[in-house]
């Protein structure tokens, strides 16, 4: 058995161990908080771009649009979104586990350096990278956007994708990989717009029901809004991933502070059977010593 000393100074470790959890598990609540607020707070322009888009649709050749258009996938093109940090469980290596699975040629731009480090220590094929903030601002993800889209009309890649973990709930991030670009068509981007603002699919605006001007023709107004439409799918992934990082965080830290306060209930219990084995042993001796005399 551990001297009561030993079993003193673990114990003390112990709570200092799960002062620190608990502290971060309120930091990474309040953060996870205010990255849910900001995805939120993008609905209200999403629901515009949708309306712009439905009274564009019917009036411009989506095929002139070198996003719309289909070209053979050569080399795909990834963004792959993951944090800077670890002590978020296993966050980070299930969306690595997305990448392994890719077996296609693929160059990637990642956001994070935990992603950074796996491409490099995987020989995988690294166009940039980029820091993630705890603050993702949109200045920053709209520049992964516009170098991603250069490489994409360019012909580097024939595809941009992202792969980020998804925020489901508190308990669940989900690794998702999605297709930005070549997009679909105009009504699917609308739908989706619809759908990330929390309206019905079915209530997508037509061009009859917006009688917009488009100055100087909707062509070119089309050529304008598409890339804001790449800038802010970036943006929305990368503060759902955040949200996701943050959750992740919180939870790992509260199981780590249940953890820390089981480990000092079995220390406290083993101290005070330490304790009481040497209060009997010093009775014993004190009883001998009486005996003998």
């Amino acid at each position: 058995m551990a001297s009561t000393r030993d079993i003193r100074r673990r114990i003390k470790s112990v709570k200092n161990t799960r002062q620190i959890t608990k502290a971060m598990e309120l930091v990474a609540a309040s953060k996870m908080k205010k990255a849910q607020a900001a995805a939120l707070a993008g609905r209200p322009y999403a629901e515009l771009m949708a309306k712009m888009l439905g009274a564009i649709a019917d009036r411009v050749e989506e095929a002139q649009h070198p996003f719309l258009a289909k070209r053979e996938i050569r080399t795909r093109g990834i963004i792959l979104i993951t944090s800077d940090k670890g002590l978020c469980g296993p966050l980070n290596s299930n969306v690595l586990k997305v990448v392994t699975d890719i077996k296609t040629p693929a160059k990637y731009a990642v956001i994070g350096r935990k992603g950074t480090q796996f491409i490099a220590r995987t020989h995988r094929d690294l166009l940039a990278d980029f820091p993630a903030n705890d603050r993702t601002s949109f200045a920053d993800i709209k520049i992964v956007a516009e170098f991603m889209v250069k490489q994409f009309i360019e012909g580097v890649v024939d595809t941009v994708e992202v792969i980020w973990p998804r925020f489901r709930n508190t308990l669940v991030q989900a690794p998702t990989i999605m297709t930005l670009l070549p997009l679909t068509s105009v009504k699917d981007i609308i739908a989706d717009l619809h759908s990330d603002a929390g309206l019905a699919v079915t209530n997508a605006t037509k061009s009859a029901d917006n009688p917009m001007l488009f100055e100087p023709d909707a062509a070119s107004v089309l050529e304008a809004i598409l890339p804001l439409y790449i800038n802010r799918e970036l943006f929305q992934h990368a503060i759902d991933a955040k949200a996701s990082e943050h959750s992740a965080r919180m939870v790992a830290m509260k199981t780590a502070k249940d953890n820390a306060t089981k480990l000092l209930g079995e220390l406290t219990l083993e101290y005070n059977k330490a304790r009481q084995a040497g209060i009997t042993q010093e009775i014993l001796e004190i009883a001998a010593a009486q005996f003998a005399a």
